[in-house]
């Protein structure tokens, strides 16, 4: 059974996000740049029974129509007759984190990673389902897995992708999704990035941590005993090709955890509706 790839606009060029069984972009990994048109690998998920292939089938349909609750539902169905189906076991882990119930994805992520515990894209959605549940050291263990796999010979897909869904948390009425790069993307170096979504799934807004290379070097000016010991500054930023904004500095890394709660702030401060869901003005009257 075939993955669902979603595509992410960044900076201007098209990247495929390879959603491990998940609509939404619940958990998964973060391919390589491509152009548009072009064609991302394609990610697979343990085989399941197929006597029970109608009930995923319609889990999957209830994900890609936006309705999470039956989703999971369905699923669960399919495991009360067949607990060990390690496809349904993650497709329902998938479903509880876009209903962020992070407990009750981790529950089934643990169980698919016990079913198939040598396939690196369970781990893709169980650093999800730790970091929803607030489960700091597994998430973290997890993440230093997913970059050892990265580096290593034994996934070849995990060495193709750009990074990974590390975390997805709602401010208000807003769905954040914060990606994990394995190196620094870009000319401007991020190193995390958060999507800012609607209730719906519309694309919002971005934030990301960044270390350019020209701030860096004013930076270590100033702090050359950090820079030496390998220290660098950071910014939390937002580029929408119309609008360049600056929110914050970090001398030295300051973590992913201090960064996400920097953009749980700003979310939580905003008065004002995004560019993208602002209301557009009424036509004017002939």
């Amino acid at each position: 059974m075939s993955g669902v790839a979603f595509d992410m606009n960044l900076r201007g060029r098209w990247f495929r996000v390879a959603a491990v069984l998940t609509v939404g972009v619940s958990s998964g990994f973060v391919a390589r740049a491509q152009e548009p048109g072009a064609t991302a690998p394609e990610t697979k998920a343990p085989e399941a029974a197929p006597v029970q292939s109608t009930g995923i089938d319609e889990g999957l349909k209830y994900l890609k129509s936006g309705q999470p609750e039956k989703a999971l539902a369905a699923f669960q169905t399919v495991l009360q007759t067949d607990p060990e189906n390690a496809t349904a076991n993650l497709l329902a882990a998938s479903a509880a984190l876009n209903l962020y119930q992070g407990d009750v994805a981790v529950t089934y992520a643990e169980k698919a990673r016990q079913l198939a515990p040598n396939d690196w894209r369970v781990d893709t959605t169980l650093v999800t389902a730790y970091a929803a549940a607030g489960k700091t050291k597994e998430r973290d263990a997890e993440r230093a897995k997913l970059v050892a796999l990265h580096e290593s010979a034994d996934a070849p897909d995990a060495i193709k992708a750009n990074g990974f869904l590390l975390d997805i948390f709602r401010v208000k009425d807003y769905r954040v999704e914060a990606v994990q790069y394995f190196k620094p993307l870009g000319k401007f170096h991020t190193y995390y990035r958060f999507v800012v979504r609607s209730h719906g799934g519309k694309r919002l807004w971005e934030y990301d941590l960044q270390s350019d290379d020209f701030g860096q070097k004013s930076w270590a000016e100033v702090h050359a005993q950090e820079a030496a010991a390998g220290g660098r500054q950071y910014e939390l930023e937002s580029d929408t090709g119309d609008t360049h904004t600056e929110y914050r500095l970090f001398s030295g890394d300051p973590g992913y955890d201090a960064v996400r709660a920097v953009v749980v702030g700003l979310l939580q401060e905003r008065t004002t509706p995004f560019p993208a869901e602002a209301p557009k003005p009424a036509a004017a009257v002939q």
